[in-house]
């Protein structure tokens, strides 16, 4: 599983997904700090990269792009926003993770206290 991580995810858990043995980049290293949310989504789907973000404004973009330009997108919506609460949380996803990227594309919202899947694109 491949995954690129938007500019809200700190770049220490890609490192952190590095060490588990996932190929992750990060916006920043390669110098794509300003790309727009669109052209991170076809960065990402060009890919076949899993967004993280905890951007919220990629839920509303998905709904009004073609369906084969959506990637699977992780959205991270925690009050502790540092390395370690997101990481314990990408602990819980992987597997769920894995499971939904063969099964098609998917949008994943991670909570204080809850996960939600939602099939891509949503109608």
């Amino acid at each position: 599983m491949k995954f690129l991580a938007d500019m809200g995810v700190s770049p220490r858990c890609i490192e952190w997904l590095r060490l588990q043995g996932y190929d992750a980049i990060h916006l920043f290293e390669q110098r794509l700090h300003k790309l727009s949310d669109s052209e991170i989504l076809c960065k990402a789907k060009d890919q076949g990269r899993v967004l993280l973000t905890m951007d919220l404004d990629f839920a509303r973009l998905i709904s009004k792009i073609s369906t084969d330009d959506i990637p699977t997108i992780g959205i991270f919506r925690l009050s502790d926003q540092r390395p370690q609460s997101v990481q314990s949380k990408l602990e819980i996803i992987l597997p769920i993770l894995k499971n939904c990227t063969e099964q098609g594309n998917f949008i994943i919202i991670v909570n204080d206290d809850k996960v939600r899947i939602r099939n891509l694109p949503i109608n």
